[in-house]
């Protein structure tokens, strides 16, 4: 397995946890805080489109659905930013542009095959939070049950991004998704040689996806 390979994996589990969920009660959803709201309201969207089946059987749709409503509540210029570490704050304007926007192309696609009928086996238990007036980061720390299985134990770290909650990193069952990922980059890197080449791969990945989207529609 590759290095990329790893990356698609790990975020694969992320996207799982951010939409794994049911809609709660009107009065359980209404004690919610702002940052668990956020949670929930992109797992209950996921969840009605999942009702239909055109939607579900259509990867363009799923792909637009996934840009446009569930990665909107990514930061992914912070996490793409603490990703890559020591080499974001050496790298150009250009470079953090070009990362960010194939880093973002990479989950998009690799998320797209990812709606299954296991969506309606899971539910999320919110823990308590506390989050003081003008609070500007959260964490939201919740389990992700499934019937017959031990719960998961997944914290979503959120900061606020032009007024709206937005996730940058994950940790399921104390693993962190950012540091692994950042690991995973810094190999590659290293491999490599350069910044510029590892986006040259994420770039070629991507176009080669895009090609085989083309030819299968």
């Amino acid at each position: 397995m590759n290095s990329l390979q790893r990356i698609e994996i790990l975020f694969l589990l992320m996207f799982f946890c951010l939409t794994l969920g049911v809609p709660l009660t009107s009065q359980a959803a209404s004690q919610l805080l702002p940052p668990q709201r956020v949670i929930e309201n992109t797992s209950n969207k996921l969840k009605a489109k999942l009702q239909d089946p055109e939607f579900a059987n259509n990867p363009k749709k799923i792909n637009s659905f996934i840009d446009k409503e569930i990665f909107k509540k990514i930061d992914f210029y912070r996490m793409s930013s603490l990703v890559l570490g020591k080499h974001w704050r050496t790298a150009s304007k250009e470079q953090k542009q070009k990362f960010t926007r194939e880093f973002k192309t990479l989950l998009v696609r690799t998320y797209a095959a990812a709606y299954t009928s296991q969506f309606k086996e899971w539910t999320i238990h919110y823990l308590p939070l506390k989050l003081p007036d003008g609070a500007k980061k959260a964490t939201v720390k919740t389990q992700i049950i499934q019937p017959g299985k031990q719960p998961v134990n997944v914290d979503y770290y959120m900061a606020t991004r032009k007024g709206e909650w937005k996730v940058f990193d994950i940790k399921i069952e104390g693993i962190s998704l950012v540091i692994t990922n950042r690991n995973t980059f810094n190999t590659m890197v290293k491999q490599k040689g350069s910044l510029d080449a590892v986006i040259a791969e994420l770039s070629r990945k991507n176009k080669k996806h895009k090609q085989l989207e083309l030819h299968s529609s």
